[in-house]
């Protein structure tokens, strides 16, 4: 199973199987202040019609309800609480749910999925450290960003120690020769550039993340042949990092321009397209 899925993600979310998903990683709107803009649509079959979807087939979209919510601390976790208690019931009893947020919000939404999953299935705050930008003249300049890890069973989960990859000691004379030839295991601060303004992964989608970062996330967390899951897939960073390491991935956006950059991305995987009609 190899999707993208153009369509609002809580809509989504209601129509997959509960227990059907390995690992969920969502990276939504970090209360910015800013307008959010949210559009239902209708897609029904038209050779005629506006949108491309699977196999070539065309469809005419027609929009049902088009709204907006300001990205402010109330309405934040009004619009994520329902999509991350379904993310909790989709998940498999074994999966692992991350959040990828930032210092403004992640204190409130840890209280949040403390409430939905429970405070004993809390494993991790990961701390993805960068050194890029510009630098504050008025306070310490903020260049990280937060991972929650949940668990949903946090007696049984997938972590493999064996497959992360390894980073070098800093003083490899105090260790030895073969220690500093296999390196160390990461801890819960992960220092990693931003994807490089010219570089070879970059999609020009305004907020993509690390293939890196991804990677580790799914090598370490998940089994060859695993189901994962993005409701905010953005550029589809979870996506190619799952197709090149062996597993399966649901990505959904509500972007079209979001959809048309995961679709070249991941044309190597060769990903279905579908067009979420909320009438079903």
């Amino acid at each position: 199973m190899r999707q993208i899925v153009l369509g609002d993600n809580l809509d989504v979310l209601r129509t997959l199987q509960s227990d059907c998903v390995d690992l969920i990683y969502v990276d939504p709107p970090f209360n910015t202040g800013k307008v959010q803009r949210r559009t239902r649509i209708r897609a029904t079959r038209d050779e005629q019609g506006d949108r491309t979807g699977f196999q070539g087939r065309r469809y005419r979209t027609q929009v049902l309800e088009s709204g907006s919510f300001q990205d402010r601390f109330e309405q934040f976790l009004w619009y994520l609480e329902p999509r991350f208690v379904e993310a909790r019931r989709v998940l498999k009893p074994g999966g692992a749910f991350f959040l990828h947020i930032d210092f403004r919000e992640v204190h409130y939404c840890k209280v949040l999925l403390d409430e939905i999953f429970g405070r004993e299935s809390f494993m991790n705050e990961i701390i993805w450290a960068y050194d890029y930008g510009a630098r504050s003249k008025t306070r310490w300049p903020t260049k990280h960003d937060n991972i929650l890890w949940y668990a949903k069973d946090a007696k049984s989960y997938t972590f493999n120690y064996d497959e992360m990859d390894r980073i070098p000691y800093r003083a490899p004379g105090l260790v030895g020769p073969e220690k500093a030839a296999r390196g160390k295991t990461p801890t819960d601060v992960w220092w990693h550039t931003i994807v490089p303004t010219n570089g070879r992964e970059k999609t020009g989608y305004p907020t993509q993340k690390p293939l890196g970062v991804l990677n580790r996330l799914v090598k370490v967390h998940t089994r060859p042949g695993d189901l994962v899951l993005d409701f905010f897939a953005g550029s589809g960073t979870l996506g190619e990092a799952a197709a090149r390491l062996g597993r399966e991935f649901i990505l959904v956006d509500s972007n079209p321009e979001a959809i048309e950059v995961m679709r070249e991305r991941l044309a190597f995987a060769k990903p279905q397209l579908l067009i979420h009609a909320p009438d079903g």
